[in-house]
């Protein structure tokens, strides 16, 4: 029964046994070996693969029946229909806030963004801007690296959390908190009918890839963005200017090269 269950699950996840070997720190032989009965996981692996499926030990081991009733919660889980409680700041007038995650925080995040304690340590502040319509839960992420350019490294991301994700329009940008990558800022593209979601950069120097919900734990629909690091009067021109001269130089040289070699 497992070694069935197991290879079905690994396939709707569209991994191979060298990925899942990788996901839960085991030979990929192994993993072949569990696919043909061959030999029974301990029960840390079993931990190990129902976290990384998102399903219970007890679909592992009990079949249809079990997949029939994990689907189902899935399916709950993605539409927002469990609940998921979010924690937030309040102020002394009583008033819903948004926590600030900055860069250093981020590690902590990933393993305290439900413990209530752990959330009064940040930071949080008010977000009176009338382009921020709607009610709901609203946090700000400080983000890293230069994949959502021209948004810069460092800075701050204002998002508003999203219980239905089904309802996410492909293309949105958002900031996900994943079991293995932490926090991640990046177009969406819903492809929840396939059982994944695919995230695009807005640098075309990185590749999109795809991930499972299963590592999803929150998301977080982006509205706004803070940041500190405007540049003095002249220095964005300056920079440009200094992009196109060094551009022309290497097509002069290009020119160059190409007539001594065409002689």
């Amino acid at each position: 029964m497992l070694d069935t269950i197991l290879k079905t699950l690994r396939k709707e996840h569209g991994w191979t046994q060298v990925q899942l070997a990788e996901r839960i720190g085991v030979k990929r032989s192994l993993i072949g070996a569990y696919e043909e009965g061959r030999a029974e996981p301990k029960l840390d692996t079993l931990r190990h693969l129902a976290k990384v499926f998102g399903v219970s030990i007890d679909v592992l081991l009990n079949g249809t029946e079990g997949m029939a009733t994990s689907n189902a919660a899935q399916k709950e889980r993605l539409s927002g229909a469990s609940l998921r409680i979010v924690t937030v700041a309040v102020s002394k007038n009583d008033e819903e806030q948004a926590t600030i995650v900055p860069v250093k925080a981020s590690a902590g995040y990933l393993g305290g963004y439900g413990d209530i304690d752990f959330m009064e340590t940040l930071p949080a502040l008010s977000l009176p801007f009338p382009e921020l319509k709607g009610d709901g839960t609203r946090r700000v992420f400080q983000i890293q690296g230069d994949s959502m350019l021209p948004i810069p490294s460092g800075s701050y991301v204002i998002g508003r959390y999203v219980q239905d994700w089904y309802g996410i329009s492909s293309g949105t940008p958002c900031v996900l908190l994943t079991q293995n990558d932490g926090i991640v800022f990046k177009r969406v593209i819903n492809r929840l009918y396939e059982g994944l979601f695919e995230l695009v950069s807005d640098n075309s120097l990185y590749a999109p890839f795809v991930i499972s919900p299963e590592e999803v734990l929150e998301v977080w629909k982006a509205e706004g963005v803070f940041r500190f690091d405007l540049e003095a009067p002249g220095q964005a021109g300056s920079n440009i200017a200094q992009k196109l001269d060094s551009l022309q130089k290497e097509v002069e040289d290009l020119r160059r090269w190409w007539t001594r070699h065409s002689e």
